[in-house]
């Protein structure tokens, strides 16, 4: 019996993957009078954010163009703002939500706690380099500086990387946080946020 969810993903790399093809056709698209957006969905929606990155590449190094600025200057509203964030790696696109979620009057924790908590230790480390790289600050420095109180420290205890492993589960282990989880909260008057931090943090 499996402790974790086995995800299966709905877009998977295209088989027979040319990149140069994709740039040409992407270029086709965009280029002269009007945009042939289903082509660009066909093609961007039916590829592995690996295989976007290549072709990426592919149009920068066969046409001496950025795909992005192309992309941008053609589309327009939200078709735009889904295509350039397929575009991105998804660590990038993570980060960017991050700090838009964070950025001027008040703070989107629902989306701090959507983005931040389901992601294993490397996912986090992958996520913390990058925004320091895009944003020149320290992800952990901008958290507190939005978050407080009992949620500030939560999500700081995630980010550090703490929580055991994805698939090291101790059944017996367990058991005993959930008692000592209802102890702390259902099972006493008041609740024991200590014992909340340890255990869902480092879970």
């Amino acid at each position: 019996m499996s402790w974790y969810y086995t995800p299966h993903p709905t877009v998977v790399p295209a088989e027979d993957f040319d990149a140069s093809a994709d740039a040409n056709a992407l270029r086709k698209a965009m280029k002269g009078f009007g945009t042939d957006e289903q082509a660009i969905i066909d093609i961007l929606c039916a590829r592995s954010n690996g295989q976007r990155q290549e072709i990426a590449e592919a149009f920068k190094r066969e046409l001496g163009r950025d795909l992005i600025d192309d992309l941008k200057s053609e589309l327009g509203g939200k078709f735009e703002d889904v295509i350039l964030g397929l575009m991105l790696r998804p660590e990038a696109y993570l980060c960017k939500q991050l700090h838009k979620a964070m950025d001027g009057i008040g703070t989107d924790e629902k989306s701090l706690i959507e983005i931040i908590c389901p992601q294993t230790n490397d996912q986090i480390r992958a996520i913390v380099d990058c925004y320091e790289e895009m944003y020149s600050r320290p992800l952990a420095e901008h958290l507190c500086s939005e978050t407080s109180g009992s949620f500030r420290r939560l999500l700081t205890m995630i980010i550090v990387g703490s929580r055991d492993p994805q698939g090291t589960v101790d059944p017996e282990l367990a058991v005993e946080q959930a008692k000592q989880l209802y102890d702390a909260g259902e099972g006493k008057l008041g609740t024991d946020e200590e014992v909340f931090y340890k255990i869902l943090a480092h879970a």
